[in-house]
């Protein structure tokens, strides 16, 4: 009875939130060049909302109706912000809490929240600076591999299931675990694979590596996903009768009504059924910067949203008074109110994605001022808790908040998420980013003398002199996923 009401419970919640919240989220999460997009096609489909003609030679102070939607309202637009007692802002209030409220709906992470935030550190980092040639699907997954600490057998066996992985195949692992294994392999050695290709489709493309459609569509659904449970549920035991439209059938086994199997639909529909295939042409993506970041005249960083392409959206004037107009008919009157408070909600998003992507880029660059100021060698272990209680919000808003956004800084343009990195403690007991450690540790490579270089042994004592102090293992893993080779083979080949 209690597993019934919780699930019924949760279903109201998520019927609360849909769509306004639901939206709300969607426009946080959106970079700039896509946020364009999204107000333009609200624009075509939302009457009531137009783009105000700004007179340059006015003060900001004059555009205030056009910052604050609130204003000049009518009594009927007024009942569209506050119905049942709760205003708009409370609403945001809400959603800013939700996450942590209900983490069976709004959980960000697929795992873990300290895996997912890996995960999606590697993949950001990846694209922080463009190769000279695109990279192959393989060594886009490698790279990725590359930064994760897992075992060596585990290890190996992902490198296997990588090199098996064809990008004209959509990204499908069409090969056995067990034929990618050496012929002599023992039975233990089959859970060692099915770890590493867990390892494998943890991994981004979503989707990658997967072995057949269904696995492949669900390892795409995230658990905060609008209708997750019931994506996943429709994908693992009606997959076939959705693609020959036997919605009836569904109907009928689940017991989901037809306009929600058809909203179960469109959903599936912005999924990928090959991942991989993206790495098959040559894209150039274009970078452009969310959050521009500058030095004042004493040194300090601010934080600016590049938000000037942004038209400034009003409520049209005409549809207010006509609302106010006593020869509307009710039904004109109710399309009416229905559209303005869609585009109030529009525009209020739009606000609270400015106010939040604000905060958490001054908090970031805050605690990464040494980044800035001495390059990336100088960069800070940082996790997203740290800036979410700095806000003074659910981890999973910051997470939305950094996704897909770049940053200008005067060291060049990074995904915010390039900020945020983990980290080891130095033998001083300090906290040291692993990319400090891999680049000191290239650096003491660099000066070594070539006719004695330095075993991994030397390396541990080079760092400790540097106050960081990690591990043998932790060294040789670094230099062999740097491509150095080890000291013999350096030796030998300054020999020949």
């Amino acid at each position: 009875m209690r597993l019934s009401f919780g699930l019924e419970a949760r279903q109201i919640q998520t019927q609360k939130l849909a769509p306004r919240m639901i939206q709300s989220m969607e426009i946080l999460q959106l970079p700039i060049m896509a946020l364009q997009e999204r107000i333009e096609q609200e624009m075509n489909e939302n009457p009531m909302l137009e783009v105000e003609e700004r007179d340059e030679s006015l003060p900001d102070e004059e555009h205030d109706d056009t910052v604050n939607p609130n204003a000049s309202r009518t009594e009927d637009e007024k009942e569209l912000v506050v119905q049942d007692g709760q205003s708009n802002a409370e609403d945001f209030e809400r959603l800013a809490n939700m996450d942590g409220d209900m983490p069976d709906t709004f959980d960000d992470f697929r795992r873990s929240s300290n895996r997912v935030q890996e995960d999606a550190d590697r993949a950001h980092d990846l694209m922080a600076n463009a190769a000279e040639r695109p990279e192959s699907l393989n060594d886009y997954l490698l790279h990725q591999l590359a930064e994760m600490d897992i075992d060596e057998d585990v290890e190996r066996i992902a490198e296997r299931i990588i090199s098996c992985l064809d990008a004209r195949d959509g990204g499908y692992l069409k090969t056995s675990l067990a034929d990618i294994l050496p012929p002599d392999h023992k039975p233990s050695d089959l859970q060692v694979a099915e770890q590493a290709l867990s390892v494998v489709q943890s991994m981004e493309p979503a989707g990658i590596a997967a072995r057949t459609l269904k696995e492949c569509l669900l390892n795409q659904i995230r658990a905060e996903d609008y209708l997750a449970e019931e994506m996943k549920t429709v994908i693992s035991q009606h997959l076939d009768d959705l693609a020959e439209n036997r919605l009836p059938v569904i109907q009928k086994k689940t017991g989901y009504s037809l306009e929600l199997i058809k909203e179960i639909r469109e959903e599936l529909h912005r999924l990928n059924p090959k991942p991989g295939a993206a790495f098959m042409e040559v894209i150039v993506p274009v970078v452009t910067p969310d959050v521009i970041v500058e030095p004042n005249e004493e040194g300090v960083y601010t934080v600016r949203l590049v938000d000037d392409s942004l038209p400034p959206l009003r409520i049209s004037e005409y549809y207010r008074r006509r609302l106010a107009d006593p020869t509307a008919t009710e039904e004109e009157r109710e399309f009416i109110k229905r559209k303005i408070g869609s585009a109030q909600w529009l525009i209020e998003s739009i606000q609270q994605r400015q106010r939040t992507l604000t905060k958490v880029s001054q908090e970031i660059v805050n605690y990464q001022k040494r980044f800035l100021d001495e390059g990336p060698e100088a960069i800070e272990p940082l996790k997203m808790q740290q800036i979410a209680d700095k806000v003074g919000v659910h981890v999973t808003t910051v997470s939305r908040a950094v996704d897909d956004k770049w940053i200008q800084t005067p060291r060049g343009i990074f995904p915010l998420r390039r900020f945020f990195v983990f980290g080891t403690t130095s033998a001083d007991g300090e906290d040291v980013a692993y990319e400090t450690i891999r680049m000191k540790l290239q650096e003491i490579i660099d000066k070594e003398d070539k006719s004695n270089p330095l075993s991994d042994d030397d390396l541990v004592e080079q760092l400790k002199k540097h106050g960081l102090g990690v591990a043998r293992r932790t060294i040789t893993k670094y230099r062999k996923k740097m491509g150095i080779p080890s000291s013999r083979q350096r030796r030998d080949w300054t020999k020949a």
